[in-house]
């Protein structure tokens, strides 16, 4: 009897341990997908303070512009209109950050955005007096340093979706994920149709 007892309280011992094990396994691997979203989610953070600093820089550029470029009237409408959109991109994404459809916009709104800058860059060419005032060399050089700054947070944050999409996506943390609803995010891509656009877009230095 003493031996059927203890052959019970050893297998019983044993589920326990098992028990605890799967229990310490799982929080770990939550805890892991929650610092993967929250690591997404500032680095999205990231992207919308330059993505909103490049949007606030715009106007200004603009309003210097027009005092040189009185016959550029359609190209500073294009940019005015692509910035309005990107911004409008941009609070979407706000609301619903890592959401396909939100991202898909912003990606596409800002590549559009990219195009009419560069536009706008190379009209200011032909305006000697335009490229040497002090105002818009200093605006432009904020908005070059901005642009690089959005690159550099846009890589960090793709970076950082892949890493948690990996964990939702990969055994066992995918059972994790799954149970407590750990949605995938949308990393933030320059539409293909855009890519060629944005990389030979000219880059103009005062």
């Amino acid at each position: 009897m003493a031996s059927a007892l203890n052959a019970i309280f050893g297998f019983l011992l044993i589920v326990l341990l098992l028990v605890v094990v799967l229990a310490v396994i799982g929080v770990l691997l939550y805890n892991a997908l929650v610092q993967g979203r929250n690591a997404w989610k500032n680095a999205f953070a990231q992207i919308d303070v330059q993505l909103q600093r490049r949007f606030d820089l715009i106007p200004n550029l603009l309003e210097t512009a027009k005092a040189y470029m009185a016959h550029e009237r359609q190209t500073l409408e294009a940019v005015t209109a692509a910035r309005n959109t990107a911004q409008a991109g941009l609070n979407a994404a706000r609301e619903n950050p890592g959401n396909a459809g939100a991202m898909a916009q912003l990606a596409a709104s800002s590549g559009v955005l990219d195009g009419v800058l560069g536009r706008l860059m190379v009209a200011v060419e032909a305006y000697p007096d335009l490229k040497a005032n002090q105002n818009m060399m200093q605006l432009s050089e904020e908005l070059s340093s901005t642009e690089n700054r959005v690159a550099f947070a846009r890589q960090a944050y793709n970076d950082t979706v892949m890493d948690y999409n990996n964990r939702c996506e990969s055994f066992p943390s995918n059972l994790i994920a799954g149970m407590f609803k750990f949605a995938l995010a949308s990393p933030l891509e320059i539409p293909a149709e855009q890519r060629e656009q944005v990389r030979q877009a000219p880059k103009v230095t005062f």
